[in-house]
Formats: C-alpha cells, structure tokens, sequence
C-alpha cells in the first residue's frame, strides 16, 4: 500500500502531464491541501518528489511552479531509454548468469506470438501485450549487472511512454479491420526483433544485440514523428491516448482515445 505522500504525488503529476495546470502556474500549498483534503506535510513531501522528477521548480521565496513537459522532451526521453536498453542487451549478452533467466525471455516472446495469432485488439488483449513486453524488457534491465541502468530508466518511467514495456496503438486505426490487420503485423515484426535479440543474447553477440534492440527502442520515436507529422498540435495527452493503457495497470486518469 503506497503512502499518502506518494498517492498525493502521482494524482498532482497526472493533473500536470494532462494539462490540469497552467504553464509555469504556482502550486499553492494551501490549495492543494483543500483540493485533496490532506494536510500541509504530504502535500510537501508530494511536492520534493514531483521537484526531484523535474515537473515542478522551485522559486526562491515563491514555493515552485508547473514544469510540464512537452513532445519534445518525451522524445528526448524515449532517445535515453532506447540508448539505456540497447546497453543493457550489450550487457547482459556477456554476462555468465544470463542463461538463468532466458526462459523468461523465451516465454514473453511466446506469449505475445499466441496474443499476436489470437488477432484481437481490444483494451484486454493489449493490456496483456504490454504486460509481456514490459516482462521482455524489464528482464534485460535487471539482468544485465549493471544496477545503474536499470535506476535511470526508473528515473523517467514517470513520463508518458517510458514506463518500461510501454507501446503505441492508434486508437483510430484500431477502428477499422484493415487497421488491426496492420497493427498485428507490426507487432510481429517487433516480437521478430525480440527473438533476434534472445538470439543474440544466448549466443553471447554482444554487437548484434546492442544493434537490435536500437533499431527495436527506436521505433517509439519514429511513430511519435509520425504524429506529430499528422498533427502539427500534438500534446503529451495525445500521446496518452496513442499510448493506450500502461503495462503496470499505471494508467493516467483520461477518457481521452485516439
């Protein structure tokens, strides 16, 4: 069970990410604690936890101020965490122990090929897509011995679509059979790029599975290139509604839907 301070933290930092809050808008002490009914100590301690994430900053003398991020700052982000993750396949390729958690590997893979075959798309299937490839990764970053990789991906997993094993699906051609046709096969070509990377990992290629999994962290960028190509406009809460549902059950509070 999470603690006031912390549930506190992550109701202000949906309302920032979703736009609830003004660009460079003061937070009021006194007025979060009215709005959420809490006393002034988890609303400061709230606070410090948003200030260390960067959403918000401090004003000599004048508490802090909304630091909301933007599109670019989440590709940038996406950028980190595709160079932090190719690391760790590069990593976790020549570590001896390796091999003790490759069936974890092997059976995320499985599963999203069963997930893949069962041709569905709705809010159930993709919720437990996401959750495989969350397995997937998360096994590489904490299998690759280096517990610093693993602690600054952790520290932007706040942001939309860097929580570990997050995916893109555009709810709009979701809408269509066509669409879904397409979806799944771009699922299989990066559920392919995942058996390349097992491949590579348990044959200790070390260069081929750093590669891989670039090319693989990658195509989060070119997709929100993509929309962001379509709509001059795009907004974090647009990329909350491409990014669908998170793979912890982490979801921000929207009924927003691409």
């Amino acid at each position: 069970m999470e603690s006031i301070d912390t549930e506190l933290a992550a109701q202000i930092r949906n309302d920032i990410i979703l736009g609830m809050y003004g660009e460079k808008e003061r937070l009021s002490e006194a007025r979060l604690c009215d709005t959420h009914n809490v006393s002034r100590t988890p609303v400061r301690l709230a606070l410090r936890m948003l200030e260390h994430e960067g959403l918000i900053r401090r004003s000599e003398g004048r508490g802090y101020f909304v630091n909301a991020p933007k599109v670019a700052d989440i590709l940038q982000a996406v950028l980190v965490r595709g160079h932090l993750e190719s690391l760790a396949a590069r990593l976790m390729s020549q570590s001896p122990g390796r091999h003790n958690v490759m069936p974890n590997l092997e059976a995320a893979i499985e599963e999203i090929d069963r997930l893949i075959d069962a041709g569905k798309m709705d809010d159930a299937s993709l919720r437990a897509l996401q959750s495989q490839n969350a397995v997937f990764h998360k096994t590489i970053l904490d299998g690759c011995g280096n517990d610093f990789v693993g602690f600054t991906c952790s520290r932007i997993s706040h942001l939309p679509m860097l929580e570990v094993g997050a995916m893109m699906f555009d709810r709009q051609v979701l809408s269509t059979a066509d669409g879904i046709e397409r979806s799944l096969f771009r699922l299989k070509i990066g559920n392919s790029q995942h058996k390349v990377i097992f491949e590579a990992i348990q044959s200790g290629d070390a260069v081929r599975a750093e590669g891989v999994m670039r090319e693989h962290s990658n195509t989060m960028v070119e997709y929100i290139k993509v929309f962001e190509k379509r709509d001059e406009e795009l907004t974090i809460k647009d990329l909350i509604g491409y990014s669908g549902v998170g793979a912890s059950g982490q979801d921000f509070d929207t009924t927003f839907n691409k």
